[in-house]
């Protein structure tokens, strides 16, 4: 019944009501017209009470938007992706022709907050649970991380957003609620984070049966993250968004005034996190040292392991891996990222191939100190052991970092070579050359836009029409705290060694040499801001990152590039290898630096407590 509504208002209303139980002529099984009373005057029905609040957790690997809630339209939103799938509503972000009604389309405000109604209610009853003192603080304690996680993810397409700390009655004036500054809401996420990290377990308490539930490392890593954000040029000082303003007493909702102390509390949360980590007998993972193409890859298909600070089990989650698949397979091969994030992987030896374009933003500048070369074929195949590429591949598609070959599918490559019990064409090589079995030519309506597919996140085990491994969907990675303790710290003081020692723990793992010393903070930011946008490619980071660095307006404003999927008709044949636009992309600043909340929710607000965001008005 929740699901029917999808605004702030009403769900606050409407889920108040829900639980209440009504009378029918039916005959009903006992616990089918439970009432809140009910619900939290039993053991059982409490922990499945809290249990359900964890399905409102979106799934992010649905990156084409198929259908439901909860959908990720960050990934094909930005320059790392371009979705094959029309109806996805990336496309709608980057062409511009995304509005304050469509918006609803993603549902992200409303279901923000009817999940936080369902915490919140948990939270004012679960003192009164019949259960162990233990069991009622550990609850306590996932609630509260609950709560921090859902306004985060409110918080990190709205900015400024109404904190929701606790249950409306239906009774009250809705229309009085208003948003709140920015630095409040990532301060309230924050303590909220704090308190879950006080209440929760420790991961080695919880049973091998209950991954996906929240730990103290979880509440740790979601602090790391929202202080990184409050600290970054977006929300602070940011004189773009100065007409932001609470209409009722003119405070601005994006803080004017710069703070280079957020940037410390940002590092001092992440180093803790780090640090309790190391305590916890946690690390980056590294069950593969000698093979760092599948250490890399491993950490998103090896469950639970210790580099995973929380994540979501998917299962067999058959859309996720059909998108990732390519067409001769049977699938869609939707999930296609662009030239632009291909160029962007460095060379074996850390050295940058491609230093950007020339006017046309089509001809790459090439660095010839790397090695790299865009024209002809190899002859013999990778030595290494790690099956990089295969003899008579295109001469651009070697001696890259592992991490590429872990990411990237490209035309040439073996795809799902040690899957069990597989025999279609074993090992696959990848076609995606007009004619080729993964080309347009032969392709229906699904085909692959760029001539590459995602390979990163994708099980290699999964056999079309057969076997489908579990999976999970990572939020939060050790990775990424190491990446905002060396941003945080280097905008804090410098490039000091511990900057230099984050960073290159990162590069390391992933086969790489670490960075060149005697960078300036300024030469350093770069670095990171590079080495964010590889090692944290595809996982909803990207599309944060460039608007909190307030790059948005250049990265993203730009048109996307494939390679030649009109042409080819065999792996050598030059004329597939041509760069060619997809298509141009949109964005204007101030206004696409956040997404509109819904307009229905604006003019439910007659005295306007409710401010829109900016660039974002009514669409007749």
């Amino acid at each position: 019944m929740i699901r029917k509504y999808t605004f702030i208002l009403t769900a606050i209303a409407s889920a108040a009501l829900a639980l209440t139980s009504c009378e029918s002529f039916l005959d009903k099984a006992p616990d089918e017209n439970l009432t809140v009373d009910d619900i939290f005057a039993n053991r059982l029905y409490t922990i499945d009470f809290l249990t359900h609040t964890y399905s409102w957790i979106p799934t992010e690997a649905n990156m084409a938007d198929d259908g439901g809630a909860w959908r990720n339209p960050y990934t094909a939103g930005c320059d790392e992706m371009e979705c094959a799938y029309g109806g996805a509503y990336g496309h709608l972000i980057n062409n511009g022709s995304w509005n304050s009604t469509n918006i609803n389309q993603t549902q992200i405000w409303g279901e923000s907050y009817m999940a936080l109604r369902k915490v919140n209610m948990m939270l004012e009853r679960v003192d009164g649970v019949p259960a162990s003192e233990d069991e009622i603080r550990h609850w306590k304690g996932e609630c509260h991380f609950l709560r921090a996680f859902f306004h985060f993810l409110a918080f990190r397409a709205f900015g400024a957003i109404p904190i929701a700390d606790r249950c409306y009655d239906p009774k009250e004036d809705l229309m009085s609620i208003r948003r709140s500054p920015a630095d409040s809401v990532a301060n309230f996420i924050a303590r909220e984070c704090d308190l879950a990290a006080e209440y929760l377990y420790d991961e080695d308490k919880w049973p091998s049966t209950d991954t996906g539930r929240a730990t103290r490392l979880s509440a740790l890593g979601l602090k790391s993250r929202v202080l990184l954000y409050i600290a970054s040029p977006l929300y602070n000082g940011n004189k773009q968004q100065a007409e932001l303003k609470d209409p009722i007493d003119g405070t601005n909702l994006i803080n004017q005034t710069y703070d280079a102390e957020k940037w410390k509390r940002a590092a001092d949360a992440s180093l803790k996190c780090i640090d309790m980590c190391k305590a916890a007998g946690r690390a980056l993972y590294n069950k593969y040292p000698d093979n760092p193409v599948k250490n890399y890859a491993s950490i998103f298909t090896d469950c639970w392991n210790d580099e995973i600070l929380w994540a979501k089990n998917i299962g067999t989650y058959v859309h996720w891996l059909n998108c990732a698949d390519p067409v001769s397979f049977g699938w869609f091969s939707i999930f296609n990222p662009t030239q632009e994030m291909v160029d962007a992987y460095e060379m074996e030896d850390g050295s940058t191939p491609i230093t950007g374009y020339t006017n046309d933003g089509l001809t790459p500048i090439i660095n010839k100190e790397s090695g790299y070369v865009e024209e002809g074929f190899i002859e013999t195949a990778d030595e290494s052991g790690m099956a990089r590429w295969q003899a008579g591949v295109c001469n651009m598609y070697t001696h890259r970092e592992p991490r590429f070959y872990a990411s990237i599918n490209f035309a040439g490559a073996i795809w799902k070579w040690n899957a069990p019990n597989y025999n279609f064409n074993d090992p696959h090589t990848l076609e995606f050359w007009y004619k080729g079995c993964d080309g347009k030519g032969v392709a229906g309506s699904d085909y692959c836009k760029t001539g590459y597919l995602l390979r990163k996140l994708v099980h290699p085990d999964r056999v079309p029409n057969g076997y489908i491994p579990n999976q999970q969907w990572v939020y939060l990675r050790l990775g990424e705290v190491y990446l905002n303790y060396a941003e945080a710290l280097n905008e804090y003081s410098g490039p000091t060694a511990e900057v230099y020692a984050a960073v290159d723990a990162i590069r390391n793992r992933a086969g790489l040499p670490g960075l060149p010393k005697g960078l300036t903070k300024e030469q350093m930011r770069d670095k990171i801001k590079h080495e964010r946008r590889i090692e944290l490619a595809f996982e909803v980071h990207r599309f944060f990152d460039v608007r909190r660095w307030l790059d948005a307006e250049n990265t993203e404003s730009k048109p996307i590039h494939s390679m030649d999927i009109y042409a080819g008709e065999h792996m050598q044949d030059p004329a597939f290898y041509r760069r060619v636009k997809v298509e141009d992309r949109v964005f204007e600043a101030p206004k696409h630096y956040f997404l509109p909340i819904y307009q229905v929710e604006i003019d439910k607000h007659q005295r306007k407590e409710l401010v829109q965001n900016l660039g974002w008005t009514a669409v007749q």
